[in-house]
């Protein structure tokens, strides 16, 4: 006979991976953080746990002492030879004394109407795009007046969703209803920050629709196909709640993505830094060091600018700029991320970078590759439709330094495509082809899985 699995908590039930639990430090039994009333985030602030049942005999359980308001670990001595971390309290409040070159120097000013896939592939999507006003934009939103409650009712207060301590810059998990607790409680104990509730699956999802121009070039929208093995990402309905003092740092956004943020109310302050080569390299080379966090990225670069987003505003933000955001006022805003056609080499040059720096998967664009596959085979589709034809290269708007090697795609039997005429077609409209990405895309794909075309559907 197989033992019986051990039991714990007040509860008594078996260990489940997926709830948080603590342990005691008396009686050494292990709790789930939901049934003694302890959420993850207040764990860390505990310097000795006393379970309900120790509790009568030995007292409360004893929390740590705060020596320090620069350092994430707010135990270490105040001896004052240890720098400033990132989001901090002493961080913020020097952050927002320092000057910075405006956004006005690289923003683009639109109306809504203005901001359509056509202007962009005419006129590029390199500089960030501010839109003051909804109207033009295709955007649905819910009224200002829409509230943290709201959102608990629409979306449901057990889901469980990250939050950031971001005087510690760490993630852990909460219910939305004790969040929503958190959020009205006139003496928060610290700065908890929401930026990744994507509420597609939610009755949410009915009172937003993206704008117009996110949800026409968007690669998911339109080349992931119905039947796809892989389930389909959903990354462009996000609803991000701030109080006063969140601060991310910065990052670009996953897999290269562009991305669209409105304001409901409150507001937010980005810090914007150019995808240059030169940008892109010290980047990558701040995101792998020990002490990231002690090092201010904007120092490193020649400009950062500042831009303000105020209520009502818009602003789009093409693919692979370097930003970090502070939360001035508490906020409430909506966004979204997608993948598109204009800057592909970008794109892949995000997520190169991604594997170098060996990103988390949690923290990627879900089955990157598997979309880039879609689209390769759309666009092969595409061209072979246009064949003997002196139109077929106008058909499809892309990036010129997209990658395309159609030996890459090949059917079930293993045989590459033979069509040489259109193949040498194929190289020479991308003919910026990079022989890392294409050695990459050979190697194994998402979570180790190799991709082939198989009788025209992508399959492991």
């Amino acid at each position: 006979l197989m033992a019986a699995a051990p039991l714990y908590c007040v509860c008594r039930q078996p260990y489940d991976v997926s709830r948080f639990m603590i342990e005691c430090d008396i009686c050494k039994d292990w709790f789930h953080g939901s049934c003694v009333q302890v959420e993850e985030h207040q764990a860390v602030d505990i310097d000795v746990y006393h379970c309900p049942n120790c509790h009568v005999l030995h007292g409360p359980s004893l929390m740590k002492k705060r020596k320090n308001w620069h350092r994430h670990d707010y135990t270490e001595p105040d001896d004052r030879t240890r720098p400033v971390q990132a989001g901090t309290s002493v961080f913020v409040r020097e952050l927002q004394a320092r000057s910075f070159p405006s956004a006005d120097e690289i923003l683009v000013r639109m109306q809504g109407h203005q901001v359509t896939p056509k202007y962009l592939e005419k006129h590029s999507f390199l500089s960030p795009i501010m839109v003051p006003q909804l109207d033009g934009l295709g955007l649905k939103l819910p009224p200002p007046s829409f509230s943290i409650e709201d959102v608990e009712h629409y979306v449901g207060g057990d889901k469980i969703i990250d939050v950031i301590d971001v005087a510690r810059q760490a993630d852990s998990k909460i219910k939305l209803s004790e969040f929503v607790k958190y959020y009205y409680n006139p003496n928060r104990p610290k700065v908890l920050n929401v930026i990744s509730l994507e509420f597609s699956d939610t009755k949410m999802a009915e009172l937003v629709e993206v704008p117009d121009v996110a949800r026409k070039m968007s690669w998911v929208e339109n080349y992931w196909p119905d039947d796809s093995f892989f389930p389909k990402p959903f990354v462009q309905k996000y609803c991000l709640m701030g109080v006063e003092g969140s601060y991310t740092d910065f990052h670009i956004d996953f897999g290269g993505t562009s991305v669209w943020y409105h304001v409901l109310w409150g507001e937010k302050i980005f810090y914007l830094i150019k995808p240059t080569p030169g940008n892109l390299a010290l980047y990558e080379a701040w995101s792998s060091s020990p002490n990231q966090s002690e090092m201010f990225f904007g120092d490193k670069v020649d400009k950062c600018y500042k831009c303000i987003v105020r209520q009502g505003t818009t602003l789009l933000i093409p693919t692979g700029w370097i930003h970090a955001v502070l939360t001035s006022q508490d906020c409430m805003a909506f966004g979204g991320n997608f993948l598109h056609n204009l800057n592909i080499g970008m794109q892949l040059r995000c997520y190169e970078m991604e594997r170098r720096l060996k990103t988390p998967d949690l923290f990627k664009f879900p089955y990157f590759e598997a979309i880039c596959w879609y689209v390769a085979k759309n666009l092969l589709e595409t061209l072979k439709g246009k064949r003997g034809q002196k139109e077929w290269n106008t058909h499809m708007k892309v990036d010129d330094s997209v990658i395309i090697d159609c030996r890459m795609l090949t059917d079930c039997t293993g045989d590459a495509l033979q069509d040489t005429t259109l193949c040498s077609r194929v190289n020479g409209k991308f003919k910026k082809t990079s022989a890392s990405s294409t050695a990459t895309a050979g190697r194994g794909l998402d979570n180790d899985l190799r991709l082939v075309l198989c009788n025209g559907r992508i399959v492991r």
